[in-house]
């Protein structure tokens, strides 16, 4: 997975799969998801993400482990 904020458009992407995009689908407005092929989602886009986005540049991880 890879996240890219782009300052100058103000567009946050996470990326999901490497692969191309086939179908591209506005879901809110600002909000874009990208498919491949089989209709998989392959990555979000977020236009004016400094308003929509807390810290649209700063990037927190969790992985949440099983309880036992």
């Amino acid at each position: 997975m890879k996240v890219i904020y782009d300052r100058e458009t103000d567009t946050l992407t996470v990326i999901f799969a490497d692969t191309l995009v086939a179908e591209s689908d506005e879901d809110k407005p600002g909000v874009i998801l990208d498919y491949d092929m089989a209709g998989n989602l392959v990555s979000i886009e977020i236009l004016d993400a400094s308003r929509r986005v807390a810290s649209p540049e700063r990037i927190e991880y969790q992985v949440t482990l099983p309880t036992l």
